[in-house]
């Protein structure tokens, strides 16, 4: 029984897992928007949101709290220039929104193996 179990394995070992969400974390971040499958959009979009929301709350906090929201994204997304584009570009655009800041719209189904395809974007500020 799955009771209680959350996340999605994507049929994955942990480190794949991982290695796969930093990627597709990054990459929205770059293009601000991806093609990919449903169930790999509903597994980083939670995780890209929250990182969103750090770098959002940190521009209102003290040096030393800027500092520790860039390390702890950095540590997440090992990718320095992709952090300074999410603190620097991305977050000061939804310093009015209290969330909500990726859409998922639903694509025709993947020709090889009709997977559901979503193009997960981040929204308008």
């Amino acid at each position: 029984m799955r009771h209680g179990v959350a996340g999605y394995k994507l049929g994955r070992t942990m480190g794949q897992r991982n290695a796969l969400r930093r990627t597709l974390i990054n990459q929205l971040f770059t293009h601000e928007r991806i093609e990919t499958t449903r169930a790999k959009a509903m597994a980083i979009r939670g995780d890209a949101e929250r990182l969103i929301t750090l770098a959002r709350n940190s521009a209102k906090g003290s040096d030393m709290d800027k500092v520790n929201a860039r390390r702890l994204a950095a540590s997440r997304m090992a990718n320095a220039e992709i952090v300074r584009k999410l603190f620097d570009d991305i977050a000061p655009r939804y310093a009015n929104r209290n969330g909500g800041y990726t859409r998922m719209l639903k694509l025709t189904p993947r020709l090889g193996d009709a997977a559901e395809m979503v193009l997960l974007e981040l929204v308008e500020g």
